[in-house]
């Protein structure tokens, strides 16, 4: 009900309890069948981008790679808008519903990549994939909030976020192991299988095994979740789901993170103005953030209630989840491009490296959940952003001459402190709920994060294009330009000379180092601002954490307001 736009406040939706947990094994069951999907969307984010080479070279050829892009942009762009309508779901039908859909939808999207013939239907197959990956995360969390109770729940929310970054240390291990260790091609040719038989289009190449080896987990894992599922549910509420609301959403993030895509980008022959179409997309999703937000205050169950944002832990934990998702990205991608470009290292390299950030940061999470039982949510998430800040302060000081070795040590410090992060904000955000919003809340943190990668990666690969782009126009200018930038004792020299090449190339070496320090400066002054809001995440510590307090009108009561 609304008066001139405006939402008259009403009694929430009820919740109720569909099935009381009677079941240990059930629990445990169900936990590990959360713990393998999170790790699987965790794992799917890294390892196709290892084997992205592979499948351009498959299915394409290089001069498609800004099409082939959309193998990962648009699995990041579904997954990000599918978590918030999964996390809703979670609360209006309980987890066990949306779970066996997200497990299902997953393996179907596995299946499909997996068997692809064209790089479009692999494009669409992605984007399956994603929104049963994207659900899976929200629905995970919410779970384990409400399984979890009292001071098990940091635990088990700790444990989740952490499952999901050791699927991403594991992305490039795995995706290295399926291409080096798998020859399916080879095998099939020793069975006497014709390479141009539908079998063998569906088993070779090697890369088609990144989402093979899916199929099978997922058809476990929807097994033990059936069988479980009816031993251990979750509350539920009435109410609907808000579908106006959630497509404006979804429209306000694609057009974002297009504009976003699009910054730095050449006009291509014939093609719109890069700069008017993100203009836009700007516009676009502004007025559809806008027009969400007027909708949302008109409806009595909106889609993302903007209520929940007066809630200082709640907000809190939404912007440190940003803010420090950017770092994130800065991170993993800034430490992909030094190692390939300043370093000129080799997959070896980029698995260690990408490793010890994913592992540490794994590690992290996992100690998140025992330290903020004592040490409080504020602390645990100050201390790890110090360390955030700290890490790439480091990062920033990588040079042509640094080590992987020294390298992978500096990830391992920014990857332990983003770690710390996550699972104060997590609970923070479901404490400021009522049980009925567990979903909402999870999921809404998660997709910040996501956001705020998304963010990260569009701003590093915008600097750094237009940047490569004119020091290659200012190289290649003229056919003697080139000269200027070498020692006095080869400017004689030919431009392929082995000599030039390689002067060139500590040339560029050294270009590329100076421009990545000023995108972990960035990044670092970014990750140090969540420091602001991370002191409103309460400071009652989780010795004794119970369920939130409700006021008589049903409002959970602030965390500030039992601390001690």
């Amino acid at each position: 009900m609304s008066i001139s736009g405006f939402r008259v406040l009403e009694p929430r939706p009820a919740y109720t309890r569909a099935v009381e947990p009677r079941s240990r094994s059930g629990t445990l069951a169900l936990f590990a069948v959360m713990g393998a999907g999170v790790f699987l969307a965790g794992l799917e984010l890294m390892v196709t981008a290892v084997a992205l080479p592979s499948i351009v070279a498959g299915l394409a050829s290089w001069s498609r790679l800004r099409e082939a892009a959309w193998i990962v942009n648009g699995y990041l762009l579904v997954y990000v808008v599918a978590m918030p309508v999964a996390g809703r779901l979670a609360d209006l039908w309980g987890t066990r519903r949306p779970l066996l859909g997200a497990l299902a939808v997953f393996t179907a999207g596995s299946a499909l990549a997996g068997a692809a013939p064209t790089l479009e239907l692999l494009i669409v197959a992605r984007l399956v994939q994603a929104a049963g990956a994207g659900a899976l995360v929200p629905v995970a969390t919410a779970a384990a909030a409400h399984l979890a109770t009292g001071d098990a729940r940091p635990r088990a929310l700790g444990v989740i976020g952490a499952l999901t970054f050791l699927g991403m240390a594991a992305g490039p291990f795995v995706g290295a192991a399926i291409l080096d260790a798998l020859h399916p091609a080879a095998a099939l040719a020793r069975l006497g299988v014709d390479t141009a038989s539908p079998l063998a289009t569906l088993l070779a190449p090697a890369w088609r095994w990144v989402f093979h080896l899916n199929v099978p987990i997922g058809m476990v894992a929807l097994v033990v979740a059936w069988a479980a599922g009816p031993l251990v549910d979750t509350p539920r509420r009435t109410g609907s789901i808000d579908v106006v609301g959630a497509a404006l959403a979804g429209l306000t993030l694609t057009g974002a993170l297009g504009a976003l895509t699009l910054l730095g980008s050449k006009a291509a022959p014939g093609g719109p103005d890069p700069v008017l179409l993100a203009v836009g997309l700007a516009l676009g999703a502004a007025a559809a953030a806008v027009l969400a937000a007027r909708h949302a205050r008109r409806q009595t169950d909106p889609f993302l209630d903007p209520a929940l944002f007066r809630r200082p832990a709640f907000a809190s934990a939404v912007l440190v989840s940003a803010l420090t998702g950017y770092g994130f990205a800065t991170a993993i991608v800034g430490a992909a491009v030094f190692v390939d470009r300043v370093l000129y290292g080799g997959p070896g390299e980029q698995r260690l490296t990408l490793g010890a950030l994913a592992a540490a940061t794994a590690a992290g999470t996992l100690l998140a959940g025992v330290a903020a039982r004592r040490l409080g949510l504020k602390l645990v998430t100050l201390v790890g952003l110090a360390l955030s800040v700290a890490g790439l302060a480091v990062i920033a000081r990588w040079s042509p001459e640094t080590t992987p070795v020294t390298a992978a040590a500096a990830l391992a410090i920014f990857g332990m402190g983003f770690g710390l992060t996550v699972t104060p904000r997590t609970t923070a955000a479901t404490d400021a709920v009522d049980a009925g919003d567990y979903g909402a809340a999870a999921s809404a943190v998660t997709v910040a994060r996501m956001a705020g990668m998304a963010v990260g990666l569009a701003v590093l690969a915008a600097y750094g294009s237009t940047t490569i782009d004119r020091l290659y126009d200012q190289v290649y200018a003229t056919p003697e330009a080139y000269k200027a930038y070498l020692p006095t004792a080869l400017r004689d020299r030919p431009l392929r000379d082995a000599q030039v090449v390689g002067a060139l190339e500590s040339w560029a070496a050294g270009e590329a180092a100076e421009i990545m320090t000023g995108v972990f400066v960035v990044a670092a002054l970014v990750t140090a601002a969540a420091a602001v809001p991370a002191l409103r995440l309460g400071r009652r510590r989780m010795l004794t954490l119970t369920e939130p307090r409700q006021a008589p009108s049903g409002e959970p009561i602030s965390d500030d307001s039992s601390s001690t």
